[in-house]
């Protein structure tokens, strides 16, 4: 058994490598990407997260640190001198029964002069003797 280091390791380089350099083209599809990314934040109301494209640079080397969070502050409303104050009147009755009954709906017209039952149950307005004899046709052919 041999007390060596794993495969890519050494003690002999000590040295801080230097971050990468994107091409021209990478940097363009970089900012598409950017821009893709930071209208899924938007989308997704996380409007914090949306990154320059520096910060979306070091993003994608791994060196980026997230924006701290707000701290919440809780809605206080502004005072409104527009602001009606009116009292709380109290309804009349225990809700049960407070209103009038809704009047049914009937047909008084005439121009149809019948409903007559098509496909399923698919009821179909008759407006003249001649529609009643095509409907009855078509249920027995």
């Amino acid at each position: 058994m041999t007390m060596s280091l794993a495969r890519g390791l050494t003690t002999l380089n000590t040295r801080k490598r230097k971050p990468k350099k994107f091409t021209l083209k990478q940097q363009e599809k970089n900012e598409i990407d950017r821009r893709a990314y930071n209208k899924r934040m938007k989308q997704l109301g996380l409007h914090n997260q949306q990154m320059n494209s520096e910060e979306y640079e070091q993003y994608l080397l791994g060196n980026y640190k997230s924006k701290k969070k707000q701290e919440f502050k809780p809605y206080v409303p502004k005072d409104n001198p527009f602001y009606r104050e009116t009292p709380e009147i109290p309804s009349n009755g225990n809700g049960i029964g407070n209103c009038y009954k809704k009047e049914n709906n009937t047909y008084t017209g005439t121009l149809i002069t019948g409903i007559a039952t098509m496909h399923k149950s698919n009821a179909v307005p008759i407006t003249n003797k001649k529609q009643a004899i095509d409907v009855a046709n078509m249920r027995r052919n």
